[in-house]
């Protein structure tokens, strides 16, 4: 087995249709997944339901967000906007020398179609002010629609912006996003997220002005 599968990915919020969808493709690549939610119960039942849909051939554990985060190598949060520092804040105590990729975009209902940034620029750099050098936070998969990703035998005509301070932390990146059925690039540092995160209330309003589901982004004029 490549080494890298041999990581432990924890989806906090994977009870969510983006964590699902994410926890599900990597899943069924072969990485050991966890879901993390508020609630074990819920977690455990969720979980089972994914190790139930891919037949067997991988286990999905559930636990509560706290001890999910604790175990896992790699954390991913895929959780509204408004619970955000709260779950960064309850988490930084077991995040030290790991990454987190923040999926999350700073949406304020019910002006999702209009971009709104924090102060610090960007959901993936709050979180980098939130959590400290400690941990590499990478900002990544914000442009998927979960109607993509619901499906782990759809392909995925949508890329993906990596963005991190640390270069070793957004290669791993990359490789979840490749391991997803999806093309990631490379976008510089975490500063850089506020361009990913504002495309999203851009591609949501596409979607509602053309009456599709699921607008993406591809970057052309480079060989693939």
């Amino acid at each position: 087995m490549p080494e890298h599968l041999l990581i432990t990915i924890a989806v906090i919020g994977g009870t969510g249709p983006e964590g699902t969808g994410l926890a599900l493709r990597w899943a069924r690549a072969g990485y050991r997944v966890i879901i993390g939610s508020r609630s074990s119960e819920k977690a455990i039942a969720h979980a089972q339901a994914l190790t139930d849909r891919l037949g067997g051939t991988s286990v999905v554990a559930g636990m509560a967000n706290p001890e999910a985060a604790r175990v896992a190598d790699l954390v991913v949060l895929t959780v509204p906007y408004e619970a955000h520092r709260t779950l960064l804040e309850e988490l930084r105590p077991v995040l030290a020398g790991k990454i987190l990729v923040d999926v999350t975009v700073p949406l304020v209902p019910p002006g999702v179609t209009t971009v709104h940034m924090p102060s610090a620029g960007s959901a993936g750099a709050e979180a980098q002010e939130v959590l400290g050098e400690q941990v590499s936070v990478v900002s990544a998969f914000q442009n998927v629609s979960k109607d993509h990703l619901a499906d782990p035998d759809e392909p995925i005509n949508c890329d993906v912006f990596v963005c991190g301070n640390n270069k070793d932390a957004r290669e791993q990146v990359l490789k979840l996003a490749e391991a997803a059925g999806m093309r990631g690039w490379d976008a510089g540092l975490i500063q850089n997220a506020m361009v990913a995160e504002g495309l999203t209330s851009i591609l949501i309003g596409i979607n509602k002005q053309y009456k599709v589901r699921g607008a993406g982004i591809r970057i052309v004029g480079v060989p693939r």
